[in-house]
């Protein structure tokens, strides 16, 4: 690698006789109404160079070298934007979408500065929300080019688990996250994961098809219900519509790739963009390098979007993703991080698919409306050690398949510079197939848990209205209303969000909202046995899941380029599913492990609190540098049917990381890139119930002892390097970029679990990855 690095370094310094530049394009329109903005100023003041939109609102910036800018946007009526970070590459064209709010008063002399890191891209947020970048998630040490793993350097959110990718979004369960991609609700997102889970071992998600999305911790807007922990709120870029791109991509983690996109015809706007990734582990292991087991684990996936022009019908557009992994885990060490030492077999298949309709239907309203399908299944098959009969025997089948077909339709208006209302309405359609049965040991008679197949419906629908008070206060309240057909269990929820600006370059903010989730859709169709043989489904009458959250933060940004954040949040938990007699279950801990819980019989009276304090301190990329701090003090508490407040799985107690990179240009036109980036992650080790190991001897299974979640595992250490090269082409259109991620350099240690092993009759240990270097080249043309 090294030696291909330094042919790449010899190639940039000896090939620079020619200055190859690059073209920056796209649209402006209004931020509320999406209509075009004709006459507005693009400005890139250290080119000294600047164009104004046409009459639909676009522009184009020619002959623009490799280079990092900062773009100025300019328009009478509107909020100045300002865009500090957009990177040019020799490879690929950069097109914007970039949108402007309107000022309340134009004759008011308040000033009010904003960029595309200040806010998010969702208007309606108030509090506890994100926008990121697929050029952080793919420039982050340690971050695999996974989303989630991104998300778990923003304050609140911990991800101390090297196997998956769940995160824990201040003291919450990862079941309580809802992914969204191009507006429809979408299954879990991952390679190898369990239906009902949020996380998994690899991404499904090709950052070369994402655009810019939003991430939010809480005290969401009313659009999103059925979530009590986050939202992913992601979409899909559309395809260059002028010229054909192509990308070719080889990592450790995310495989071999071919990403192409371009226009269908040149007499129109309608584009394409598709992506293909085949799985690389199996390199990885013959390199010597552990990823957690000793078997072959092998995933591949398809993503695209289709759009098409403006019409009188007006856009459409396509977007999917279909994938699939495998793996057989055929024993190995009982310290393993994948199988625990027994057999495992697991398959796992995704299926989503997505139209999206959107019609301007005046100069200040417009609807969308998406039609969908998400697909996802797994098929589990484990393998136990019967110590009595000296036997391997088949201790468990799952078939999980899940289908949702999605509708949603969304009206939006901006009734004028003060108010905008948003109302939607959401369907989703709920096929299932569970076929779930166990046993202790090899004579037993199997247990059928799930044995089911039918459907049922989530039904909601939403209000928002954003109010500008004044120039400096800005009032978002809104109303989520939900219906789930199977018990006819509703929740109404009311949203409500604050923004004052205290001064031109801080604000306070405050949000509160009611959320409500369903159980893991499985749950309820967990079968009991009667006495009499026959089954009946005990949990088919759980409620929703709900939560108050309350948050109060303050933003500033003392210097043009730097923020501070800090947020203090209150969350009280109701309606927590636990069993009807007195025990210390609660289903505050699903996702804990690899599956979903299994119990029956279970009511709706638990409740659970995490409160918490924050503070971000940001440096965006400008000057060569950036730097990210984070910190996050929190608690995390449940109390099941036994009415014991106890410390939940996800009570890690603190969570600290820095991150900082630095980037130089090389060569003698300096158009080449040379960057180095560090990251470090201090969290308290999770809660787990100690392992009972006399009784565990004594019954020839694993025994848990009665003071559940009462120890913590060592804190969670863990230091990443990254150095990267860009080389960008001096006569053609070619970029080239390679990467070498340094994941847990130290080598630390990290307790990832506890388990009894019946074989040997001992408490064995698992780790989280050790040291692990992910390498990615990637090619762009």
């Amino acid at each position: 690698m090294w030696r291909f690095l330094s042919i790449l370094l010899l190639i940039s310094f000896n090939a620079l006789t020619q200055n190859n530049t690059q073209t920056i394009r796209g649209v402006i329109t209004d931020k509320l109404s999406q209509t075009p903005i004709p006459g507005a100023s693009i400005q890139i003041a250290s080119l000294q160079k600047g164009v104004a939109t046409d009459s639909l609102g676009q522009f184009s910036l020619k002959n623009i070298p490799p280079n990092r800018y900062e773009i100025k946007v300019t328009s009478v009526g509107y909020k100045n934007v300002t865009l500090p970070n957009v990177i040019v590459i020799s490879g690929k064209e950069v097109i914007l979408d970039i949108q402007l709010e309107e000022l309340f008063n134009q004759l008011s002399e308040v000033v009010v500065k904003a960029s595309n890191k200040g806010g998010t891209i969702n208007k309606l947020a108030s509090v506890s929300a994100r926008t990121f970048s697929m050029e952080e998630v793919n420039r982050y040490a340690g971050g695999r080019s996974d989303p989630a793993r991104l998300a778990a350097n923003f304050a609140g959110v911990s991800a101390p688990d090297d196997s998956r990718n769940d995160i824990v979004i201040r003291g919450n369960s990862p079941v309580g996250v809802l992914w969204r991609i191009d507006g429809m609700n979408v299954t879990n997102p991952n390679h190898f994961a369990s239906v009902g889970t949020t996380g998994g071992a690899v991404s499904a998600l090709n950052t070369n098809l994402l655009k810019n999305s939003d991430f939010f911790t809480s005290a969401f807007p009313a659009e999103y219900g059925n979530a009590t922990a986050g939202v992913f709120d992601l979409g899909f870029r559309s395809g260059n519509n002028k010229k054909r791109e192509t990308t070719l991509q080889m990592g450790v983690i995310t495989g071999l790739e071919a990403t192409t996109e371009g226009p269908f015809s040149k007499k129109s706007d309608a584009s394409y963009v598709v992506g293909y990734r085949y799985s690389l582990a199996g390199v990885a292991q013959k390199m010597g390098v552990d990823i957690g087991t000793t078997a072959l684990p092998t995933y591949q996936d398809l993503s695209f979007k289709v759009a098409s022009g403006t019409s009188k019908y007006g856009k459409f557009s396509l977007f999917g993703i279909l994938a699939n992994s495998t793996i057989e885990i055929s024993g190995g060490s009982s310290s393993s991080l994948y199988g625990n030492g027994n057999q495992v077999d697991f398959a796992s298949k995704i299926g989503i698919t997505g139209l999206n309709h959107f019609k301007q239907l005046t100069s200040k309203s417009y609807i969308t409306s998406t039609l969908g399908v998400s697909y996802s299944s797994n098929d589990q098959t484990s393998y136990d050690f019967d110590r009595n009969d000296n036997l391997d025997f088949i201790k468990e089948v799952n078939n999980v398949a899940r289908t949702s077909y999605n509708f949603s339709s969304t009206y939006h208006s901006k009734l004028n510079a003060r108010t905008f209302i948003k109302v939607g309405i959401r369907n989703e359609v709920i096929d299932l197939y569970l076929n779930y049965k166990t046993k202790n040991r090899a004579r037993d008679t199997y247990m059928q848990l799930w044995d089911y197949n039918s459907s049922t419906n989530l039904a909601q629908a939403f209000a928002h209205v954003k109010y500008d008070v004044s120039e400096r206060l800005t009032m978002n309240a809104g109303l989520n209303t939900q219906l789930f057909s199977l018990n006819n269990s509703t929740s109404v929820e009311p949203r409500l969000g604050l923004i004052y600006a205290t001064s031109d370059n801080s604000s306070l903010n405050f949000g509160y909202g009611l959320n409500a989730q369903l159980q893991p859709i499985n749950v309820y169709f967990l079968a009991s046995t009667n006495p009499s043989g026959s089954k009946s489904y005990t949990n088919q009458g759980l409620d929703f899941t709900k939560s108050h959250h309350l948050v109060l933060g303050y933003n500033v940004q003392p210097w043009k380029d730097w923020r501070i954040k800090t947020e203090a949040y209150y969350q009280s938990i109701y309606n927590v599913p636990v069993t009807s007699y007195s025990s210390s279950y609660s289903m505050l801990n699903t996702g804990a492990t690899f599956k979903t819980d299994l119990q029956d019989s279970l009511v709706n009276e638990g409740t659970g609190k995490n409160y918490g304090l924050e503070l971000t301190v940001e440096k965006f990329f400008s000057d060569g540098y950036y730097g990210l701090f984070t910190t996050s003090l929190y608690d995390s508490k449940y109390v099941a049917s036994d009415g014991i407040e106890r410390n939940t799985a996800f009570n890690g107690k603190y969570i600290f990381n820095v991150l900082g990179g630095k980037e130089w240009t090389v060569g003698r036109a300096g158009r080449n890139k040379i960057s180095i980036d560090v990251k470090y992650t201090n969290a308290g080790g999770r809660a787990y119930t100690p392992i009972d190991l006399l009784n565990s001897k004594a019954t020839s299974r694993e025994q848990l002892s009665s003071e559940e979640y009462s120890s913590f595992y060592e804190n969670y250490y863990r230091v990443d390097f990254k150095v990267g090269y860009t080389l960008n082409s001096a006569n053609k259109n070619r970029s080239h970029t390679v990467s070498l991620d340094l994941q847990n350099v130290t080598n630390h240690k990290n307790i990832f679990s506890q388990n009894y092993d019946n074989k040997s009759q001992s408490i064995n240990t698992k780790y989280q990855l050790g040291f692990f270097p992910n390498v990615v080249y990637k090619w762009q043309f």
